[in-house]
């Protein structure tokens, strides 16, 4: 038969939990600030150490210094001809061949040199702005985890400490032995949630670490309220942006380079002329004349309009790539905007409304607790209806920042270049 709790053990089980309950809801020591990582030094390390960037930092080096190299005219050659073996009636020929390019080859190379290094700006853009949109992401996935993992730790203390105060009563006579097996589970349940949170939180903290080029031990992450969430920019101006989008960039970067290819074969089909000066000595005669010549290919089987036709399909292949690149474009912002709207507003909702009533109820259960108005279990209801909002709160700011950090991927951050 349960017995109506008394008020000799009532403060002890109150003192238990009101501890365990601070201790969840209460901020950590504070820790140095070197140990301290927020945003901003986070895509900083990111954006310094990542071998992604550096890998695309030397590749539009190398597109650079091909632009310089398009632009070299043909080296001149020198050849030297001997007709005749017996002295006296040889002729001996010096001449200096020099290619001329004609049909504006040379500024066609150039062209596709310049369209090479500007697709290499881009992409390395690109990368700049998938890497920050990804350092988001993994900063408030590990972020979360680390404060899931704090409330499922601060849970398994309070679960341990009524399991303690609960048994005396068990023992006092106070309470049924019923009571003591819903602690005793309670407390299993808070073991596995701390295991899992713990799991999480490594796995999490070890994806970041990747990003930053650093292991994060011994490091905290700073910030994380729903406050800090920038406001929702309108749709129409988030597809304003859109236009100007890495993705959208590089695809127009694309066409632009795949266009200076078709130039440069649709040059290529003028053949090029080899001017001949040189000077030839006869033996016989024994005198030297002036040797000029020039040497005019005859485009009788080979016009180039295979490598034509290949470029200029590549040429529209990128037009279609690029309008494929603004839908998908245009289409990500307006999901991932909707997404940022619902997940932003029920984080606000949570942090300032659910959660405060959510520990209002539970301190004034505890407090009627106290006084024998409530079960050991009611209290552990309202506890159990705390810690859920609070969760809630974590998980919807989570995917607050991660449809923000789409919407960057996307469209590229506010005031970008």
């Amino acid at each position: 038969m349960f017995i109506q709790p008394g008020r000799r053990f009532v403060p002890a089980v109150a003192l238990a939990l009101a501890c365990g309950i601070a201790a969840a809801g209460e901020p950590t020591t504070a820790l140095p600030p070197h140990l301290l990582l927020d945003l901003p030094a986070a895509i900083a390390l990111a954006a310094e150490r990542h071998p992604a960037l550096r890998a695309a930092a030397h590749e539009v080096d190398a597109s650079a210094a091909t632009v310089e190299q398009a632009g070299r005219l043909p080296n001149p050659e020198l050849a030297y001809v001997r007709e005749g073996h017996r002295a006296g009636s040889r002729t001996t020929t010096v001449q200096v061949n020099q290619p001329l390019e004609l049909g504006g080859k040379r500024q066609a190379r150039i062209a596709v040199a310049e369209g090479a290094l500007a697709l290499a700006g881009s992409d390395a853009a690109l990368r700049r702005q998938a890497l920050r949109a990804d350092v988001i992401d993994a900063f408030y996935t590990t972020l979360v985890a680390q404060e899931r993992y704090r409330l499922a730790r601060a849970t398994l203390d309070v679960a341990g400490k009524s399991l303690g105060a609960v048994t005396g009563r068990v023992a006092a006579g106070k309470v049924s032995p019923v009571e003591a097996s819903k602690a005793r589970a309670a407390q299993a349940d808070a073991r596995i949630e701390l295991e899992r949170a713990n799991a999480e939180l490594a796995i999490a903290r070890n994806a970041l670490g990747a990003l930053l080029g650093e292991p994060l031990e011994g490091r905290e992450l700073a910030g994380g309220t729903a406050a800090a969430l920038p406001p929702v920019e309108p749709l129409s101006a988030l597809l304003q942006r859109a236009g100007g989008a890495p993705a959208v960039r590089r695809a127009r970067q694309q066409v632009t380079l795949r266009q200076a290819q078709a130039d440069a074969e649709r040059a290529a089909r003028i053949p090029d002329v080899t001017l001949t000066l040189g000077s030839q000595r006869d033996d016989q005669l024994a005198h030297r004349q002036a040797v000029v010549g020039i040497a005019v290919p005859i485009p009788l089987f080979d016009r180039n309009t295979g490598n034509l036709a290949a470029a200029r399909a590549r040429a529209d292949g990128a037009r279609a790539e690029l309008q494929q690149a603004e839908l998908a474009a245009s289409t990500g912002i307006t999901a991932a905007h909707l997404r940022y709207a619902q997940a932003r507003g029920e984080a606000l909702l949570l942090e300032q409304d659910v959660v405060p009533e959510a520990r209002s109820v539970h301190e004034l259960t505890l407090k009627g607790f106290e006084y024998g108005k409530f079960t050991f279990l009611d209290v552990l209801d309202a506890q159990r209806t705390w810690f859920q909002a609070r969760s809630r709160q974590w998980q919807a700011l989570l995917e607050a920042w991660r449809a923000h950090a789409d919407i960057e991927r996307l469209a590229g951050p506010t005031g970008q270049d």
